[in-house]
């Protein structure tokens, strides 16, 4: 059961039924909401998705989230239905608790070191993130997201596999996807249509096609295009969050 529209301050609790199904409450262009959201769809788990508005959080959504961040999963079916947070968090509990499609390695050492790939998104994340929802990025802003992503070229390279989890996807490429879903976006928000340098990321674009073509991926990404009008939005400090909902489109 999912509500197309996103909760706000002074929405009243939505109704859903006490079915034992898990609720992820989320914001529909959070990637850290799309982490939890592609762990649950490659797996098929059942779940109810509450959205809600980052900008006017409904009063009711701290009882799930203590800081109000997204997202958070309530565990309806275990006494006292607890809530997690944090998208890590959220992705490792589902791939213990569903161990069909297992997408953390066995092996501890493995394991480790693949968190650790995940973390290092961040310093590619923090140089693009002006650059996406503000007016006025850094000059080094792109520079800058360009070295922090010759790390996962080389990577890729170092394993000699198509997916980062080897043959098959694994947890860290779900849980890098999200961004790179979104670097396409650059091309309609930076001047002369900016893109990944194909012979610099040769590896890495590779991946980012083959990924594209994953069914739990299909299902719930959003184009570039769409992306970049969100960013344009935020940009402006009036994010529309519901603009990717048909009904949305529609008003």
């Amino acid at each position: 059961m999912d509500v197309l529209k996103h909760f706000k301050k002074g929405s009243p609790k939505p109704e859903l039924p006490n079915d034992g199904i898990l609720r992820l409450y989320l914001m529909r262009f959070c990637p850290y909401s799309q982490r939890a959201s592609l762990v649950l769809a490659a797996k098929h788990i059942p779940h109810h998705k509450i959205y809600i508005d980052l900008t006017e959080k409904p009063e009711w959504y701290t009882d799930f989230s203590p800081l109000g961040k997204v997202p958070a999963l309530q565990l309806t079916a275990v006494p006292g239905q607890p809530a997690l947070v944090e998208s890590l968090v959220i992705a490792e509990y589902l791939d213990e608790l569903y161990p069909v499609r297992q997408l953390l390695p066995e092996d501890p050492l493995q394991k480790a070191q693949d968190k650790i790939l995940i973390q290092r998104l961040s310093p590619a994340i923090d140089a693009v993130y002006p650059v996406l929802f503000t007016k006025d990025p850094p000059g080094d802003a792109l520079p800058n997201f360009e070295n922090a992503l010759d790390v996962f070229e080389q990577e890729l390279t170092r394993r000699a596999t198509p997916y980062f989890g080897g043959a098959q996807i694994g947890m860290v490429d779900y849980m890098i996807w999200p961004w790179f879903e979104r670097f396409p976006a650059l091309k309609h928000v930076v001047p002369g249509e900016y893109e990944l340098d194909r012979a610099r990321y040769a590896k890495l674009l590779d991946w980012v096609d083959l990924m594209a073509k994953d069914e739990a991926i299909k299902e719930i990404a959003l184009d570039s295009e769409t992306h970049a009008q969100f960013m344009v939005t935020r940009q402006e400090g009036q994010p529309n969050y519901d603009m990717a909902f048909p009904v949305a489109a529609e008003e």
